[in-house]
């Protein structure tokens, strides 16, 4: 049997797939209406999502784009992405990073599933504020919010 660790990151119910290829693995669940992680940018990670139940509403460089079950979604290095889950039902989806090496921001921010309060624990401020923070070890740049 694998070693799977399924933690709470920001709000997404992420299960981790070990993996002897030079990618990580993720399967992830977004509850109803909840909000992604900030808009950011890898500079050396390939990222890949596949909707496996539900629907997600990527931002991707300025553009809104959804996409429902057994669609995918492509994100090169140097784009600016984040997703949000404005439906009623929650979005079940595959996250793959090329190569391996982001899984430990899951490991990092994540919350035990099997913990009191998780969801809410993994949304706290404190969380967020580390994040924005280290974001830059974990090969994101997050960047300033436009001013209006």
């Amino acid at each position: 049997m694998e070693n799977r660790i399924t933690r709470w990151v920001l709000g997404q119910k992420v299960t981790m797939h070990p993996s002897s290829g030079d990618f990580d693995l993720v399967v992830c669940e977004t509850p109803a209406g909840a909000q992604g992680p900030p808009p950011h940018i890898h500079s050396n990670y390939k990222e890949a999502f596949l909707i496996v139940e539900g629907e997600m509403e990527f931002f991707v460089n300025g553009n809104l784009e959804t996409r429902k079950a057994g669609e995918s979604l492509d994100v090169p290095p140097g784009t600016l992405h984040t997703f949000n889950n404005r439906s009623d039902k929650p979005c079940k989806w595959v996250n793959i990073h090329s190569p391996k090496g982001f899984s430990t921001f899951f490991e990092e921010f994540g919350i035990p599933d099997n913990e009191n309060g998780a969801i809410e624990k993994s949304l706290h401020p404190q969380i967020v504020e580390q994040v924005l923070a280290t974001a830059s070890n974990y090969d994101m740049v997050i960047p300033p919010l436009p001013k209006e």
